[in-house]
């Protein structure tokens, strides 16, 4: 192996890493938020600056890595594809200590009767899913996987875009849990955010695996 491939594939496992993490951070968050578990949601607040610390460090060894070595081909494709996954992952790092905090927040657990109602436990899984998906996609070069992400986030949009239909309904029937249904419309709004953070990664992988550009296409 050449310098510059080493030092590659040291990078690929710093992101490896940070992808590990961040899948960790919102699954804990997503734990804290059934249990109601602030002491996990502490734990998911604390570990952001983690989060926070990666990102720096991926960003200055792929700056590093431009200037040493001006990489042409798939591999600057790969270095210009980290830059954007690593943003997108701290992004999705964001949201997961934004759950935590609507837990640290709450006075009460939150009712089972309206995470039912506004389908927030299946909009987790499925924001989840697309995340660790993408993850397979970067580390085993699997385009078909990463394509198979855009149909998932499809399924986040649509409870998205019912999300207040969802509410008022369940208002209707519990119109004192005014606090925690606004939490549960919050938490949609972020996991939209997470699936679209997943669609942005699925795409650099294929950018940077096929030579496409799939940014404001039909994602074909």
């Amino acid at each position: 192996m050449t310098q510059l491939e080493i030092e590659l594939q040291l990078l690929k496992d710093e992101v490896k890493n940070m992808w590990s993490l961040v899948n960790s951070q919102l699954v804990k968050a997503r734990t804290s938020l059934l249990n109601f578990d602030q002491d996990l949601a502490r734990e998911v607040k604390m570990k952001e600056k983690r989060v926070n610390g990666s990102e720096l460090k991926i960003d200055r060894d792929c700056e590093n890595l431009f200037a040493l070595y001006t990489p042409v081909a798939i591999d600057l494709r790969f270095l210009l594809a980290v830059l954007k996954i690593n943003s997108n992952l701290e992004r999705i790092g964001d949201i997961a200590e934004g759950v935590a905090k609507y837990v640290l927040s709450a006075e009460k657990p939150f009712s089972p009767e309206l995470f039912k109602a506004t389908k927030v436990v299946e909009m987790y899984n499925e924001a989840m899913k697309m995340l660790e998906d993408t993850q397979v996609a970067f580390e085993t070069e699997d385009t078909v996987l990463a394509r198979g992400v855009f149909k998932k986030d499809e399924f986040l949009d649509d409870i998205n875009r019912s999300a207040n239909e969802l509410i008022e309904a369940y208002l209707e029937e519990y119109p004192k849990d005014i606090d925690q249904a606004l939490y549960a419309l919050s938490i949609i709004r972020k996991l939209e955010r997470v699936g679209d953070q997943s669609k942005n990664i699925a795409e650099e992988i294929i950018f940077y695996l096929e030579a496409k550009v799939l940014k404001h296409s039909n994602k074909m």
